[in-house]
């Protein structure tokens, strides 16, 4: 099995930064592309961005501009830094990556638990 564990949510204030971290683990031979994705009270899951495993990275325009995604294929981790926050980035974040688990096998789907980010004064 694969894990996807996020870490680095949190509250900040308006015009505020945060840095989130996705660690992938468990039976992995490659990982394809990894993602965050986030999900607001009341609204459907949306793709924030998305970087392939050669670091093509592909952004929402809401968050183009301010938001970074960057991952270490090493370290099978991906990052996402969050500069210029305002209120309507409040939402839970997920991590997803699609894994392949063995040489030559299918790939998976996996997700992470989420993690808060909260911005407000």
């Amino acid at each position: 099995q694969v894990q996807l564990v996020e870490s680095g949510g949190g509250l900040v204030l308006p015009g505020g930064s945060l840095r989130l971290s996705c660690a992938a683990s468990g039976s992995i031979f490659s990982i394809n592309s990894m993602s965050w994705y986030r999900q607001a009270p009341g609204k459907a899951r949306e793709l924030v961005a998305v970087i392939s495993s050669g670091n093509r990275t592909n952004y929402a325009d809401s968050v183009k501009g301010r938001f970074t995604i960057s991952r270490d294929n090493a370290k099978n981790t991906v990052d996402l830094e969050m500069n210029s926050l305002n209120p309507e980035d409040t939402a839970v974040y997920y991590c997803y990556a699609i894994v392949r688990r063995e040489v030559a096998g299918p790939t998976y789907q996996y997700w992470g638990q989420g993690t808060q980010v909260t911005v407000s004064s």
